[in-house]
């Protein structure tokens, strides 16, 4: 896959927001009259495209019902220890950023504590956060 596009209501929120996570800009470029971007981190490419007059986007994690795109996920196995500290200390790493910059930085918002789930034969480490429009990213790791 070249990457997943993602539509923001504000581009430079969202640039900060997954440059937290890791990833940094590898190109930046105009679509018709707004901007876009190309971030790479994590593994994975993501295109982050401004919306002028942006509408609330479906609440795609919390609403059983909603049928589309669901999530992006990244495996952070050979990358972290455990996603609990690794949890724990990005909450903090946003925490301290939003007192310093709130203009730019919100807290993080959590949707889903790390739990441990049984997909196939491997347990997995899962943890679920929104980003700066409210897109749920998921975080897994394998346990066994």
């Amino acid at each position: 896959m070249h990457h997943a596009s993602i539509r923001t209501g504000n581009i430079h929120t969202a640039i900060a927001f997954y440059e937290q996570l890791g990833f940094s800009v590898s190109e930046r470029f105009t679509t018709g009259i707004t901007l876009a971007c190309w971030m790479e981190g994590l593994g994975g490419r993501i295109e982050l495209i401004q919306i002028p007059e942006p509408q609330p986007a479906p609440d795609a994690f919390g609403d059983e019902h909603y049928v589309g795109y669901y999530h992006l996920s990244f495996d952070l196995t050979d990358s972290v220890t455990d996603l609990p500290t690794w949890l724990a200390s990005l909450q903090q790493s946003f925490t301290e950023v939003s007192r310093h910059n709130p203009e730019l930085f919100q807290p993080l918002k959590v949707l889903l504590e790390p739990t441990q789930q049984m997909i196939g034969d491997h347990v997995y480490e899962v943890a679920f956060i929104a980003d700066t429009d409210g897109l749920p990213l998921e975080f897994l790791r394998v346990l066994a």
